[in-house]
């Protein structure tokens, strides 16, 4: 199930990086320090590093590792590989259940793809918004994170400067609003 939702979660990113112009890749972003292509970048090599942490890398190994540049000249193919590996490596025998050294607190893999699943919805929505797109996310994903936030975070070092100070949430607001403002995000 928890597969199944990481899935989804790259698809919604894809379906959008698919989208991107030629002209479009430097385009800004809702993370202030990245264009398209950083936050593309960022999407695709958080995949292989989260590969590597299940083959014994450590968050210095992440961490150093955090900007390289994974897209080369083809950032959907890219993408879609760093997919496929990341699938491939936490459908490993063992793979939920083993203890990883993330750059946050040693979790579990299966909270290390929750936190994946989680963190490619949001950029999902920031990629939307860089273009301009729909920036619907899967309702299904966000009812989810919605609910599961305490128990993916749970105990995990996120520090003052993890997320940015969120906007106040608009009374009213939609679930994926109120879960984007939980992000930083301003979805107004």
């Amino acid at each position: 199930m928890l597969l199944d939702r990481f899935l989804l979660a790259s698809k919604g990113f894809e379906h959008h990086l698919r989208a991107v112009a030629p002209d479009g890749w430097g385009a800004p972003t809702p993370c202030t320090e990245w264009d398209v292509r950083a936050l593309a970048n960022h999407m695709t090599r958080g995949n292989l590093n989260y590969v590597g942490l299940l083959h014994g890398a450590t968050r210095a190994d992440f961490l150093a590792q955090r900007d390289a540049d994974a897209l080369g000249d083809d950032p959907v193919a890219a993408f879609t590989a760093s997919v496929r590996a990341l699938t491939d490596a936490f459908a490993e025998e063992g793979a939920m259940d083993q203890v990883v050294d993330y750059p946050l607190g040693k979790l579990t893999g299966r909270r290390a793809l929750a936190v994946r699943t989680t963190d490619s919805t949001i950029h999902t929505w920031d990629l939307a918004r860089a273009l301009g797109a729909d920036e619907t996310l899967d309702p299904g994903l966000v009812v989810w994170i919605d609910e599961s936030y305490d128990e993916i975070f749970a105990g995990l070092s996120l520090g003052p400067t993890f997320f940015a100070d969120p906007p106040p949430a608009a009374p009213g607001a939609s679930r994926q609003d109120r879960v984007l403002t939980r992000f930083g995000r301003d979805p107004r």
